[in-house]
């Protein structure tokens, strides 16, 4: 008999694990009888192959959040990084606060904080790609949906999609009506939430649409200044931001249509609060004694940013042939973060061999993207789309140390870097029967980037600085058929390949100049979508497995503040992913959504230098460095689960509900290496809300809970130092009203 691998057991345990709980929820019979009355959910469509399609009908595994779970997740104003977990395989996390949130999907990501990094998840606003990580943070109101598109996505979309796509949609203008929304909310820690949009008819061939959103908490958090909590200098973790969107639609009639989008974000609060010595010697949980209420440092932590940009979309609708014009502008006129990243103070908490306070800035960002696609809309079993894509990024940033006693900077260091891309992509989809469908694509990529470091103020660089300039091009493709097993259930298999561009991180007084080379992927998913019991539920499953070659990785801290990249030989991952949903009753309604992820880094040459003060459990080389052949992705948790359930009875004239939602994750590791105090323990959150909508359905009044068991959990570290630590956010109760007219 063959023997499988301890990987490959792991894996088929999982895959069985999950095929039992899919048996387990949609077939139910005491499900299937109950939903005999309940309404038809309705069809979920998506855009994740470039085209409106029925979700069932994409082969590509993907998650939509739309309507009210969407803006139950978003009710307590919190940033982007809420959705970790919200969907299989997801995770958002960020050293920098509501700024730079860094994506995972089916585990893979980058850890890196490096001004100029890149990430192997794309996020795509308004079919416009946000590529730098301070980009990825704007705020989430208005949206008609959020798309979570895991595996390679790299024939049709434009940037670094080796790991997948997270898609936002906004609500757009429409001819006809006035129309819109108001909603504000009030919170914990005196948290307001803002927001609201309204679609105004300039005529019948112009709309406008305006949204906008306010956000702010209170500094909760009392800082002081010495161990004994006498002294207190001020307060931290609160926020103030503000986005605002305008759109114009011009549509003069059904061949045509232009869509302009203006839109811009500021924001200024607390910088990520680091906290001495947070985790205990020898554990992963908090330190005797820790009040999360309180913090003691000497330092600074705040983070200021103003960005704005415009896109404008054309179509050309000739008849056989769509065209598709989409140009975009992004601009980040100032960004800086700064916080005292020892934690504490010279005498403690704990023991701290030296204070360190730094930030992060960018002074100029710019970024112009132009695709040009043509899409065919056959009545035959032919279609195809092919396009054009080009992409100017042109970024001033660097990063400033500072004396804590005295406030004053020490060390500054600026560089440059300029990315130009441009690619040629086509694919097609042919119907061979009316059950077999198979789709194919290919893009050529070519890809170039120079660094320049043009300012390194007080302190004195590792290595020659010289500029350095990266090229690149690769051709992707992916093959996928679809085979309807009856009218309501597909079957599916995909095979794709990425492909992400050099990286390269500037030198540091710690650091030389690094390169990564580009990293590669070539993925394998098979899956079936299913419309059940009249369409009352659907559910979808798939397995995967995909083989990283040359893998880009960022190594933090150590023994040192470094942010250095280097290349894996080969990561391996495998897993599956479930999503369920279903109307078991005319009340009741619920979701469920589970994945597992094993990623496994394959280099038996790589090492990297162990923190300073924690119990690194993997083996150490000759020169005491640490093997990390065998570890498992940062941020990358084995399992997440997540599910939504909603009661909702007749009251009076309309309707009172209760409407609960919950997520979990497995342990995390922070590091490249595996050590007992940075391993993140599981995490749970849960959400509930009780709510009134009234006035045929105009209007809605609700009571929320968010981490409604205020779970806390240590979510990252800094391990150069001290057993420095952050944490996900607390408990928050509030209240809601929300206006439809």
């Amino acid at each position: 008999m063959m023997k499988m691998s301890k990987m490959h057991k792991r894996v088929m345990s999982a895959h069985g694990a999950m095929l039992a709980l899919t048996a387990a929820m949609p077939i139910a019979p005491a499900i299937a009888q109950s939903a005999q009355n309940a309404p038809e959910l309705q069809t979920v469509t998506v855009t994740a192959q470039r085209r409106t399609e029925n979700i069932r009908d994409v082969p590509v595994s993907v998650t939509a959040l739309k309507g009210e779970k969407l803006d139950v997740l978003i009710s307590g104003g919190e940033d982007i990084r809420l959705l970790a977990g919200k969907v299989p395989s997801l995770n958002v996390e960020s050293s920098n606060g509501r700024t730079f949130p860094r994506f995972y999907i089916r585990g893979y990501g980058n850890t890196d904080f490096n001004t100029f990094a890149s990430q192997p998840v794309s996020l795509v606003y308004d079919d416009v790609v946000q590529e730098n990580p301070i980009l990825k943070g704007y705020p989430i109101f208005d949206l008609a949906s959020v798309e979570v598109l895991r595996g390679p996505q790299g024939t049709l979309f434009g940037r670094n999609t080796p790991a997948g796509v997270v898609k936002f949609e906004s609500e757009k203008p429409k001819l006809g009506k006035v129309e819109g929304y108001y909603n504000a909310s009030a919170a914990s820690h005196y948290t307001v939430n803002v927001d609201g949009a309204v679609n105004v008819p300039l005529s019948d061939k112009w709309a406008m649409r305006v949204s906008a959103t306010g956000q702010h908490r209170d500094e909760y958090v009392d800082n002081y200044s010495d161990l004994a909590k006498t002294r207190k200098t001020s307060e931290e973790d609160g926020y103030n931001e503000h986005a605002e969107r305008v759109q114009f639609l011009y549509q003069p009639d059904k061949t045509f249509s232009a869509l302009l989008n203006v839109h811009q974000r500021q924001t200024k609060g607390s910088a990520r609060l680091f906290r001495a010595n947070l985790i205990k010697k020898g554990s992963n949980t908090f330190a005797d004694g820790t009040d999360l209420d309180s913090i003691v440092t000497n330092g600074q932590n705040f983070q200021t940013l103003k960005s704005n940009g415009a896109n404008l979309r054309l179509t050309w609708d000739i008849g056989a042939v769509k065209l598709f014009s989409i140009t975009g502008y992004e601009h980040v006129s100032d960004y800086f973060s700064r916080g005292d990243i020892d934690g504490g103070t010279p005498a403690g908490p704990g023991f701290i061999p030296f204070q360190v306070e730094t930030s992060d800035f960018i002074s100029d960002l710019d970024q112009y993207t132009q695709e040009f696609r043509a899409e065919s809309q056959y009545a035959g079993p032919f279609n195809w789309q092919a396009g054009l894509y080009f992409f100017d990024e042109d970024v001033t940033g660097g990063n400033e140390n500072f004396n804590s006693d005295t406030g004053a900077r020490t060390t500054r260091v600026r560089s440059t870097q300029k990315n130009e891309a441009w690619a040629a992509f086509a694919s097609a989809t042919y119907n061979l029967t009316p059950d077999w469908t198979i789709r194919g694509g290919v893009r050529y990529t070519k890809d170039e980037k120079d660094l320049r470091t043009v300012e390194a103020t007080n302190i004195v660089l590792v290595g020659p600085v010289v500029p350095v300039s990266e090229s690149k091009d690769k051709i992707n493709w992916d093959l996928s058929a679809t085979y309807k097993l009856t009218k309501d259930i597909n079957i599916y298999g995909r095979a794709a390949t990425g492909f992400r561009a050099p990286s390269i991180a500037a030198a540091s007084e710690f650091s030389p100049l690094s390169v990564a080379n580009a990293e590669t992927i070539k993925s394998f998913e098979l899956g079936v979508k299913a419309d059940l019991f009249d369409r009352r539920a659907r559910s979808s499953f798939s397995i995967y497995d995909y083989t990283v070659k040359d893998q880009q990785l960022t190594v933090v801290g150590g023994n040192t503040n470094v942010n250095r990249l280097i290349n894996a030989e080969k990561t391996k991952g495998k897993g599956a992913e479930f999503d369920f949903e279903a109307a078991i009753s005319t009340a009741l309604r619920v979701s469920a959504g589970a994945s597992y992820n094993y990623t496994q880094i394959r280099d038996g040459n790589l090492s990297v230098f162990k923190c300073a003060q924690c119990t690194v459990t993997d083996p150490l080389n000759a020169a005491g460095r640490v093997v990390i052949d065998g570890n498992p992705l940062p941020q990358a948790p084995r399992w997440t689960v997540n599910a939504t359930a909603r009661y909702g009875v007749p009251f009076r004239d309309g309707e009172l509900y209760v409407f609960t939602d919950w997520s979990y994750r497995s342990k995390i590791n922070f590091f490249l290496y595996e050590a007992t105090e940075f391993t993140g323990a599981p995490l749970t959150e849960g959400g509930l809300r009780v709510g009134y909508i009234f006035g045929n359905g105009k209007y809605e009044v609700a009571a929320f809970g968010r981490n409604i068991t205020d779970q806390r959990r240590i979510t990252g570290a800094i391990d150069f130092n001290n057993l420095t630590g952050f944490t996900n956010e607390p408990r928050q109760w509030g209240m809601q009203f929300k206006g439809n007219f």
